[in-house]
């Protein structure tokens, strides 16, 4: 299987980066266009995300839902390479999210994932 990256039109950009000890926490927004997705990932650190606008559908990797956020909502992602999942935009509209990552110095924000092969529940 090989790896899925965001779909078309899916950006981030930076908005403020500080390192505080050993962490970089970097705040980010991320948008994701109507009928696009993140692509399969996992994360090596902790993130926390606001949706700012829009729907996101956030799925496993049994490609089972495991959360619905609408605008004003927060949720929390663990560092797990166990934890592939994929964020949707199912809407009309963009989504967009202002995440905070907590990575390690030199870690990645994100590690791309294998497609799971599943069909969407």
């Amino acid at each position: 299987m090989t790896s899925t990256l965001g779909g078309p039109g899916v950006s981030g950009r930076i908005l403020a980066q500080r390192t505080i000890g050993v962490r970089v926490c970097i705040l980010r927004e991320i948008t994701i266009p109507a009928g696009q997705a993140t692509g399969w990932h996992y994360h090596d650190s902790y993130l926390y995300a606001y949706v700012k606008r829009g729907t996101l559908s956030h799925f496993n990797a049994a490609y089972t839902s495991d959360g619905v956020y609408t605008a004003g909502n927060f949720l929390t992602e663990t560092p797990d390479a166990g934890h592939v999942h994929i964020g949707e935009n199912r809407g009309t509209t963009d989504v967009v999210l202002e995440v905070l990552y907590v990575p390690s110095h030199g870690a990645r924000l994100s590690e791309d994932a294998p497609d799971s092969g599943c069909e969407p529940q």
